[in-house]
């Protein structure tokens, strides 16, 4: 399991292999709450889960409700703040309370396999979708990013009086052109913050699997690479390399696509024949400029490590606040 998971797929494994599952799911916070609306657990009636719903504060009692809830078939919403004892006894002891919905799967109140299985096929098809639940009657259905365009396009779940509506955008990926020294820390911490990382370099001297044991490399020429991976508003695309043959097909590609975040590496000199090459190529002032480069948030840094921490803040930054990208 990669660390940010679509819980509903586990969940469906879970039940693919014959064991009943249910759903955790944060749906208000208030305060310094460790995990934000719309986090969520996978619980299987054997105890076993994936996710997180409060860093490890609360998760132990809400996989006993949910091992509940899916023998009895009843949805709950669970409480815990600072202020109960309850909250103490399982360690929310950080200031913050939250809210949390228990959903058995396919039994009682809870949602149907089927509208389950669709998140999941959603998810593959890389098709933004939202859940939407009535808590007082647990009457469900499914939106479409197009239902409520400022809540996914901030990606951000909300519950309004009895009604919870959580989004589910496509998975995060990161295509990076270049493996180079920065792409051994800039891919692992893209992994780590959930991204799905692909690799392009054609020289085989670089692409090895000793250098990149957990990364899939797309063996395409960089241009070709991007249209094997598939740009959309999802992912986000780094050139790496200094060598014009490879990053500026790439960018060429990027550019003329819904990419969120599209950066390269190179100094202010490098970075003014990339802009004439692109220029000549027919790309306006205003498409050049989605590029971020020199590449990476201005925290000082120096070493492969600093730079990969760097461009992985501006990705954030970008990703997390919409109204700041070019």
């Amino acid at each position: 399991m990669t660390q940010i998971e679509h819980m509903p797929s586990v969940a469906m494994e879970f039940i693919s292999n014959g064991k009943g599952a249910a759903l955790a799911t944060v749906i208000a916070t208030w305060g310094s709450a460790p995990r934000p609306a719309g986090s969520q657990l996978a619980i299987s009636e054997d105890g076993t889960f994936f996710g997180s719903v409060s860093g490890g504060c609360v998760e132990g009692a809400v996989i006993l409700e949910a091992q509940s809830a899916i023998a009895d078939g009843q949805c709950r919403v669970l409480e815990y703040g600072v202020a109960d004892e309850e909250a103490f006894a399982v360690g929310l002891a950080c200031g913050g309370n939250i809210k949390i919905l228990v959903e058995p799967i396919g039994v009682g109140d809870g949602p149907s396999v089927d509208m389950i299985a669709d998140l999941v096929n959603a998810a593959d098809a890389r098709r933004a979708i939202g859940y939407q639940v009535n808590l007082s009657n647990w009457s469900r259905k499914l939106l479409a990013s197009d239902d409520a365009p400022d809540a996914f396009a901030a990606d951000k779940s909300i519950l309004d009086g009895q009604t919870y509506s959580g989004v589910f955008n496509p998975p995060l990926r990161m295509a990076i052109v270049g493996a180079v020294h920065i792409t051994q820390s800039l891919a692992a911490m893209a992994r780590m913050a959930g991204y799905a990382v692909f690799l392009v370099d054609p020289r085989d001297s670089f692409a090895t699997t000793e250098r990149f044991p957990d990364d899939q490399f797309v063996d395409e020429w960089p241009d070709d690479a991007m249209d094997v991976i598939g740009l959309d508003p999802r992912t986000a695309v780094v050139t790496l390399t200094h060598d014009p043959k490879m990053d500026n097909p790439a960018l060429e590609r990027a550019l003329k696509s819904d990419a969120f975040y599209i950066g390269a590496l190179g100094s202010r000199k490098t970075h003014a024949k990339r802009v004439a090459h692109l220029q000549s190529a027919g790309f306006s002032d205003a498409e050049i400029a989605k590029i971020h480069a020199p590449i990476g948030a201005d925290i000082g840094s120096k070493s492969p490590a600093e730079i990969a921490i760097s461009i992985m803040a501006e990705i954030t930054e970008r990703l997390r606040r919409p109204e700041t990208r070019r």
